[in-house]
This record gives structure tokens, C-alpha cells and sequence, in this order.
């Protein structure tokens, strides 16, 4: 469940140069986000980025990646700047935005690779178009994503992996590989956990994983 009414934390976030808050401000840097970094460096995003632990720890672990995380609320968004002042790197930025917004803030091909993890189900039938792996946001991830580009969706929502699936096929994306539990499969070296994939791998649910990616003759 995520964290709500943190006393102070819009004013934080507002206060805070890693973090772009205002719409205005952050569609007058689409196109332009290497500009914000510095460097012509791959940009990798995480939509619906929770307190921050696995983006912290691949920015960590990769340098010469720019990282962006993306979080609706403030509440949330807010633990992950507590990480973020202990780390001495230069290569993250948050973004507190909706995700339906975000074919708004990055132009076509100036993403990289797209990390969704354990995003809200959505359960209800006639809130289907609200998950991040329905068709409607396959669109608009095809609109930023580079033609090499990458998507990578984990969840221990089985119903929710399903749903997706399906909807890999009806955007007319197409699969790298999938798997029904990423712990005790060939996918699992290498493996960023965060803090929801611990505690439920933890309780011995399998974590459900599958990556896919935009035939370039068809983008577009």
C-alpha cells in the first residue's frame, strides 16, 4: 500500500533541484533531457518508481546511464529523495507526473528503456485502460522508446500478467521472453529487486516477468 499525507513533502519536492515537478516545466524539456544530464548517454525511465530502491540501486550500478524516475505522489516520492541525498552520482532525475502524461515530456526515440514494477492492478474491468500494460499505454510508450528499445515489466499480480501479455500482442509489440517466476528462472542473475519484489518474495510469491520491445518496421 502506498504511503499517504507525508506532512511537508510537496514543499520538499518543490524545494529539491533532482526533482521536476511543474507540467510546464517539465514538457519545455522534451527533447532535451541529455541537455539537463550533460552527456548523450542512454536515458532509462522507471514509471510508478515507489520509494526508489531499484532505480537508486541501477543508477548505482551503471554510471554512464542517466536515469528518471517517474512517482504521481509526493507522499512516495519523497523517501526516494532521502536516498537520493546519501548517493554521490549525477545521473538521476524524478519526475512527480501521471504516466498518462508522459508522451508529453519525452519525445519519439529519446528513450531507452522503460522499467515498470509492481504498478497499481487497476482490478476493475472498466479500469483497464488505466494499467500500464494496457494497449493505450503500449501507444505511448511507442512514441518515446527508441526502435532498439526495451520494456520491462515485473509484477506478482498474476491476473495483472496475464492482462499483460495479451496486451503485448494486441499493441503489436513483440516478446523478448517472459516467465511466471523470475526468482527460479534463467532470468533471475542480474535481477534489481525492489522494495514490494523483497517483501514478497519473502512470503514466497513468484514474481512474474516479461520483456518486450517494438518491431521497428512496424513503429510508427
Amino acid at each position: 500500500m502506498r504511503l499517504r499525507n507525508v506532512r511537508g513533502s510537496r514543499e520538499t519536492i518543490a524545494a529539491d533541484e533532482c526533482v521536476l515537478h511543474d507540467p510546464e516545466e517539465q514538457r519545455a524539456q522534451k527533447g532535451r533531457w541529455h541537455e539537463l544530464f550533460g552527456n548523450d548517454h542512454p536515458i532509462h525511465i522507471e514509471v510508478g518508481m515507489g520509494k526508489g530502491q531499484f532505480i537508486m540501486t541501477l543508477a548505482q550500478q551503471n554510471p554512464d546511464i542517466n536515469y528518471i524516475g517517474i512517482e504521481k505522489y509526493s507522499s512516495v516520492l519523497v523517501r526516494a529523495l532521502e536516498k537520493y541525498h546519501t548517493y554521490e552520482g549525477d545521473n538521476i532525475f524524478f519526475l512527480r507526473m501521471d504516466a498518462e502524461e508522459i508522451a508529453d515530456v519525452f519525445d519519439e526515440n529519446e528513450v531507452d528503456r522503460i522499467y515498470l514494477n509492481f504498478s497499481d492492478p487497476w482490478p476493475k474491468d472498466r479500469h483497464a485502460k488505466r494499467r500500464l500494460t494496457s494497449k493505450e499505454y503500449w501507444a505511448r510508450y511507442d512514441r518515446i522508446l527508441c526502435p532498439e528499445g526495451r520494456v520491462i515489466f515485473k509484477t506478482d499480480n498474476r491476473p495483472l500478467f496475464d492482462f499483460s501479455l495479451e496486451q503485448v500482442e494486441v499493441a503489436g509489440w513483440q516478446l523478448d521472453n517472459y516467465t511466471f517466476d523470475l526468482h527460479h528462472s534463467e532470468y533471475a542473475e542480474g535481477n534489481v529487486m525492489t522494495e514490494y519484489e523483497e517483501r514478497f518474495t519473502a512470503k514466497g510469491n513468484p514474481i512474474c516477468r516479461l520483456v518486450a520491445h517494438r518491431d521497428p518496421q512496424k513503429k510508427g
